[in-house]
């Protein structure tokens, strides 16, 4: 089949219409909108960094700005519409989902991997004791099992520190799942006490998982290349070299029988004929005639399902991001949590926010915008207004700008965002 050839322009639109970035997709009112967020991405990152709000909470926010975290919980715990799992990293998922995660479980019994078999020796041979325990004894978060089975103490090589790792090899082999999440702190429980009666639990051929697992990623993105389909949702990550290999393969053998039949559509950007993209046939059929909104501005975490592959994101819409947490304070060149921003169907600058809990403040550490934008009468009022949208959602009273950051910038900022500065 002969590629089809759309603009970088038209590209960034069916990426940003996917991804629910553009403006131009209503959402349902309440945890249904919250759910049909997951349900259109295919998952949304769960990381316990905590500068702000943490990721999942913050990337349902960018896309619903009424969401509110009892939403997440009861979709969880309460309906069992979504689950924990890994995809490219732990993540929430639909629970419709659940049966495509069965490759990956069960790889968990015998993957060789190093970091693996650590936890297997970690565990110290409680895995049954631990799994004997929620069985008898119903859900149990960590401390529930750390008194039940284990002591207080957290020391190396005791019988707490041998919970927790039984804990996490008992998850990645879908022994048990999380059946709620309340802040950081997880409780687990059988699969059978948490699954919907209703739910096909049956194990995916290699066919079914490859058609689910590039239908997910291209609806999520709108075009991608082949190693983008294989990046976003991983099916060979369960730390496996081989496993690996195989769920490339898998991806590979499914993507040439989705052309072949026109599910999947080859797609040429002259912009970067590096490699063919693909993307589905009914979004090439409804490309967004109508550009990506400039009524409102992004702030998007560093783990939102636009930005976590950074190479794709650089290649699309020519933004180098690196997340600089981990880099020693001396050696960051734009801060320690940085958000990019985005504004229409460009990635204009970035954010680097803290929320101060003692003093309900959110601290705008710095705010860069890239060498080729320029500052307009149009940006900054929308910039203010996300700014204390972000504060509100980050329960701060108040908005304090730091002064490493531009006067130009500061002065008008203060001034839009009026009595909310500090």
């Amino acid at each position: 089949m002969e590629k089809i050839k759309i603009s970088l322009a038209n590209a960034r639109r069916m990426v940003l219409h996917s991804l629910l970035l553009d403006g131009c997709t209503k959402l349902s009112p309440g945890k249904e909108g919250a759910a049909q967020i997951i349900d259109k991405l295919g998952y949304i990152q769960i990381d316990p960094m905590s500068a702000i709000k943490r990721t999942h909470h913050h990337t349902l926010w960018t896309r619903k700005p009424d969401y509110q975290e009892e939403m997440l919980y009861k979709l969880q715990a309460t309906d069992r519409r979504v689950f924990e799992y890994w995809t490219h990293a732990l993540a929430y998922l639909p629970m419709a989902d659940y049966r495509y995660s069965l490759p990956r479980m069960q790889n968990f019994y015998t993957s060789k991997d190093k970091f693996v078999q650590w936890h297997l020796e970690k565990s110290q041979g409680r895995l049954e004791s631990v799994l004997e325990c929620i069985r008898r004894e119903g859900p149990q978060n960590l401390k529930d099992l750390y008194a039940k089975l284990g002591t207080e103490t957290k020391a190396s090589g005791s019988k707490s520190e041998a919970i927790k790792f039984s804990l996490s090899v008992l998850f990645w082999r879908g022994e048990i799942m999380v059946t709620q999440r309340l802040n950081s702190e997880k409780t687990y429980d059988l699969p059978e006490r948490v699954l919907p009666d209703s739910l096909d639990t049956s194990y995916p051929s290699e066919e079914e998982l490859g058609r689910h697992l590039i239908c997910r990623a291209l609806s999520a993105l709108g075009t991608a290349q082949e190693k983008d389909i294989c990046t976003y949702m991983q099916p060979g990550s369960a730390r496996d070299a081989v496993f690996a290999a195989a769920g490339k393969a898998v991806i590979a053998t499914s993507l040439k029988n989705l052309v072949d039949e026109g599910t999947v559509i080859p797609v040429s950007i002259p912009d970067d004929s590096r490699s063919p993209y693909y993307a589905m046939a009914e979004i090439l059929e409804n490309i967004p005639t109508q550009a990506p909104t400039l009524l409102q501005v992004y702030l998007l975490s560093p783990f939102d399902n636009l930005i976590t592959n950074r190479e794709r994101t650089q290649r699309l819409f020519g933004f180098d991001y690196k997340l600089e947490c981990y880099v020693p304070a001396t050696k960051r060149k734009f801060g320690y949590y940085v958000l990019p921003i985005l504004w229409g169907d460009k990635l204009v600058g970035r954010c680097d926010p803290k929320a101060d809990r003692k003093r309900n403040t959110l601290l705008i550490q710095n705010l860069m915008f890239e060498p080729d934008f320029k500052l307009n009468e149009d940006f900054l009022p929308l910039l203010a207004d996300k700014l204390a949208a972000m504060a509100q959602f980050n329960a701060c009273e108040t908005i304090e700008l730091k002064e490493i950051i531009p006067e130009k910038v500061r002065t008008p900022l203060n001034k839009l965002l009026g009595s909310r500065v500090q």
